[in-house]
């Protein structure tokens, strides 16, 4: 029988001959087939997969050298472009578009010989928590069906939970791979802004987005790192900064400087049983040796409304393109002028929560308001990346929690949209500061739902978060 650990293992048992490549796409497709009630994949490249599978195993009998990933089945959050295949951010508008090209990171994944079994359902363009947006239909949570995965990248999540494929990408723009990853207690991270190129994943907010990855444990999260980041002719705002050998320099004993937000751990939002997990660990940390000590942030109310405002303003502009002329869905009405064309297809194409945000986006830009909304929320956001300079010129590492509670029930929050954007309350601050964030799957609430423990640390260092995480992770 077929079993996946970590990649290390994977590949030390297709080295042994104790397995596969077309075993473990052949296992994955199975896994695929008996779950597919979780509504996690869109779309399954089962022939596509199990021909590749099949290469590779050629390729090692004849005892070519290999790639950092071979073999290693992946699948893609419905945002991220791969060639020849399909790609419509979940929504109507996008439904049936192929890309003609593929997404940097997925090309540098398949340079390294990896396969990818298919697309994973997602909140549409990524808006969302709880993956309850998707034109597709909702994502259930493998651990407890009628609870949600968590969003945007609800499909990722879950195809790593319910062991579907090995690891997976999603993209984070405000949390939507730290949180699902907190709610399907598995590891997620959201690289530092300019880490990972972003050519060819679908915008949502181009100053926020950035390509995260699950798995289920640290090494594997640094192997899928290190070959998707690194400069991209393709994509001006990627760091040009050497990438680390993140695999071979994970392990150490190094005592961190912690710093932890106290207004965060005490905010009424957040569930009492997880303020005492987090608080607990805190002192577990204490007494191995790290320096653990809270610090003032004043700035935590402030958070979620100037990222909902800097977000739609963002995708405001970046959704303008999808009128239905050039590409992706029409309105077949007839005896329409053009603007109308436009109304139609955009209204029926677009759904309830995108629609929300294009209008909130266009109205913080719209002239009386830009200053009153706009102007201000970029203020908030250099005095939050200010604030948490000051903070890194003290200590190595932030902890927070990832989300406010664990896993709800679905339907439970969809017509409270307030509600639901403050379970963002702990995860945008990473985003807006453009520094890299990691959720560890460390806690097991009373209700028996997972959640786990948020880290940060200073941007493009993303060696120190994977070397003090693979710590916890071993604790």
């Amino acid at each position: 029988m077929f079993e996946f650990s970590s990649i290390r293992q994977y590949h030390a048992s297709l080295q042994e001959g104790k397995t596969t490549c077309l075993q473990a796409v052949e296992h994955y497709l199975q896994r695929i087939a008996a779950t597919r009630h979780l509504n996690a994949f869109i779309e399954v490249y089962a022939d596509e997969a199990l021909q590749k599978a099949k290469e590779l195993d050629e390729k090692r009998k004849t005892g070519q050298a290999t790639g950092k990933l071979h073999g290693i089945v992946i699948g893609l959050k419905d945002v991220i472009c791969y060639k020849d295949h399909k790609v419509s951010a979940s929504s109507n508008i996008l439904r049936d578009f192929t890309s003609i090209y593929s997404a940097t990171a997925v090309a540098r994944l398949l340079a390294e010989e990896a396969i990818i079994i298919g697309n994973l359902n997602c909140d549409e363009f990524a808006m969302g928590s709880t993956n309850e947006n998707s034109a597709y239909g909702k994502v259930l949570n493998a651990k407890d069906e009628t609870r949600i995965p968590g969003g945007s990248s609800g499909g990722s999540a879950v195809a790593v939970q319910a062991g579907l494929c090995m690891v997976s990408l999603g993209s984070d723009t405000g949390g939507s791979v730290r949180q699902p990853a907190d709610l399907c207690g598995i590891v997620g991270m959201k690289p530092g802004y300019g880490r990972i190129s972003r050519y060819g994943l679908i915008a949502y907010a181009s100053s926020f987005d950035q390509i995260g990855i699950f798995a289920n444990n640290i090494p594997d999260i640094a192997h899928l790192l290190q070959v998707m980041a690194g400069p991209d002719e393709y994509d001006s705002t990627v760091s040009r900064k050497p990438v680390e050998n993140y695999p071979a320099l994970l392990q150490t004993d190094q005592k961190y400087r912690i710093a932890y937000l106290a207004e965060a751990l005490d905010h009424p939002s957040l569930d009492p049983e997880i303020a005492s997990s987090i608080k607990d660990l805190l002192e577990q940390l204490r007494q191995k040796g790290h320096q653990v000590e809270p610090v003032a942030f004043d700035l935590i109310d402030h958070i979620v409304p100037a990222y909902y405002v800097l977000t739609t303003a963002e995708a405001s502009s970046n959704l303008s393109r999808f009128d239905g002329i050039k590409y992706g869905y029409r309105s077949t009405e007839k005896g329409i002028d053009l603007t109308e064309l436009y109304k139609q297809s955009r209204s029926t194409g677009f759904g309830r929560e995108v629609k929300r945000r294009i209008m909130l986006g266009t109205f913080v830009l719209s002239a009386g308001y830009y200053d009153a909304y706009f102007t201000r929320a970029q203020k908030v956001r250099k005095l939050l990346s200010d604030q948490t300079q000051l903070i890194f010129k003290d200590f190595d590492i932030i902890l927070l929690p990832t989300t406010p509670s664990v896993a709800f029930r679905i339907g439970e929050k969809m017509d409270d949209p307030i509600a639901m954007y403050l379970a963002d309350i702990y995860t945008v601050m990473a985003n807006l500061v453009g520094i890299p964030a990691i959720s560890l799957p460390l806690f097991t609430h009373s209700t028996g739902m997972p959640f786990g423990l948020q880290a940060m640390t200073n941007r493009f260092d993303e060696l120190s978060l994977l070397r003090f995480s693979e710590q916890v992770m071993r604790r």
